[in-house]
């Protein structure tokens, strides 16, 4: 491999990108968000009905401060960062003065990391519940 040639990232992507397909992804992003908090109750759920059962109490106590921590994430932090993100974009298309596309852009971009992050974490929650779970 050529040590200079730069490695390109998906977020690189971004300024050929138009604005409509960005408005698209952060659609999608609220849907994942709205999925995601589907399952954590469903999780919440689960794990509570199964408190009696549980022979690691130490594990089951972590798996429900990871749900809270989920919780808190989903519904005070990221949701509302992207709906924010959602309101900036319409601002910048009502040409609201001190605004450019490439501020929306920017905002995209550290909100795709988020999401990864995120998502990677919440994959890791879920196979530590599903593990815990056939246990039972």
């Amino acid at each position: 491999m050529n040590p200079t040639k730069k490695l390109i990232s998906r977020s690189d992507y971004l300024l050929a990108e138009g604005l409509e397909e960005l408005h698209r992804q952060s659609q999608e992003w609220l849907e994942t968000v709205a999925f995601w908090k589907d399952e954590t109750r469903f999780f919440d759920s689960l794990l509570r009905q199964r408190r009696e059962q549980v022979q690691d109490q130490a594990a089951y106590t972590g798996m429900l401060a990871n749900l809270d921590r989920l919780h808190q994430m989903l519904f005070e932090y990221l949701a509302e960062e992207l709906l924010a993100h959602e309101q900036l974009l319409s601002r910048i298309q009502r040409a609201e003065a001190g605004l450019a596309d490439a501020d929306y852009r920017d905002e995209h971009r550290r909100l795709a990391g988020k999401m990864e992050v995120f998502g990677a974490d919440f994959r890791e929650f879920k196979k530590m519940v599903f593990g815990y779970a056939r246990n039972w």
